[in-house]
């Protein structure tokens, strides 16, 4: 077995990207529970400080678990992506770094194998996370997660998988806006603190429409491959220039929602700390404007992705300051 190939198939590089919706989450949902005790750390009461003690060693298990289960559920998603495009030859003469089915260096078999074992591991975590969130008094709320983490591992195989593979008519964006932002960011929240409220799905659009934008920027850069194989994304749909359009829309949205959510819970100048991350990201968008040559647009990913998890530490930061 070729340990090398197999890290190439699960992209690295997409970890960071994947887990900003759960620093996000994290932030906001670990520091709600923990100001609200602020005052009672005041007294000489030992037993608060014993109550305090254990909600910060419970809460770290769940950002550990979380993590854990986020990067199970992409490395799936990863692999199942190169062994759906390898097998239906979209990946044959893509741009940007090889792909491991298609190259032959994984066969089909193996990357089925991989996929199954990526799934057990996922869900054995996600179990565990599920358990040390809601324990065993909250039966509704762990049966609820589990289904969303079914759900995950579904959507995260049927994406370039099967006949109906939803990537391929231009779904993929909903995907992703839906798990990597909403899913993850309130779905995190939830898991500290047992509630939702409505300005939590700001940032989580925030980082959905990230998230989002990374996927088009991809896209864009395959466009004429992925019309030629019969991947008709939304940028096959609407075209390149519209797919610029859309673009700006996805990063400059994101940043209004970011903005509107400190204006509404602002305390401290601390919560404008994001807006470093958007510097990167405005240069990214000049970039993409000038940009003739889709194929160049593949060293703008990274940045996109790291931009977004940069904004994900910024954020929470800013707003537990």
């Amino acid at each position: 077995m070729d340990v090398k190939s197999y890290i190439k198939a699960a992209r690295l590089r997409t970890l960071p990207l994947s887990i900003s919706g759960i620093i996000v989450g994290s932030f906001l949902g670990i520091w709600k529970p923990l100001h609200t005790k602020v005052s009672l750390l005041s007294s000489s009461d030992e037993t608060t400080f014993v109550v305090h003690h254990i909600d910060i060693y419970s809460s770290l298990s769940i950002f550990l678990l979380a993590i854990l289960t986020t990067i199970g559920f992409q490395v799936l998603s990863n692999f199942a992506n190169d062994y759906g495009d390898g097998i239906k030859g979209t990946d044959k003469n893509r741009e940007g770094e090889a792909r491991m089915v298609a190259s032959g260096a994984i066969t089909p078999q193996q990357m089925k194998r991989a996929m199954i074992i990526t799934t057990i591991f996922t869900l054995i975590v996600a179990v565990a996370l599920i358990y040390v969130a809601f324990g065993k008094d909250n039966f509704m709320y762990s049966l609820l997660f589990f289904g969303l983490g079914i759900t995950s591992i579904v959507a995260a195989i049927k994406y370039t998988v099967g006949k109906s593979a939803y990537g391929y008519s231009g779904f993929g964006d909903i995907f992703v806006f839906l798990f990597f932002g909403l899913l993850a960011v309130v779905g995190t929240y939830f898991l500290y603190t047992k509630e939702i409220n409505f300005t939590i799905f700001l940032p989580a659009f925030s980082v959905g429409l990230l998230s989002t934008a990374v996927l088009n920027l991809n896209n864009m850069r395959d466009r004429i491959n992925d019309e030629k194989s019969g991947k008709n994304t939304i940028v096959v749909k609407i075209g390149a220039e519209f797919a610029k359009y859309y673009h700006y829309y996805l990063i400059v949205s994101s940043f209004l929602f970011s903005f509107l959510y400190v204006g509404i819970h602002y305390r401290t100048p601390w919560q404008f700390l994001f807006l470093i991350a958007y510097i990167p990201l405005a240069k990214h968008l000049l970039f993409v404007y000038k940009n003739e040559n889709e194929p160049l647009l593949d060293g703008e990913l990274k940045k996109v992705a790291l931009s977004t998890f940069l904004f994900a530490i910024l954020f929470g930061l800013g707003n537990v300051l």
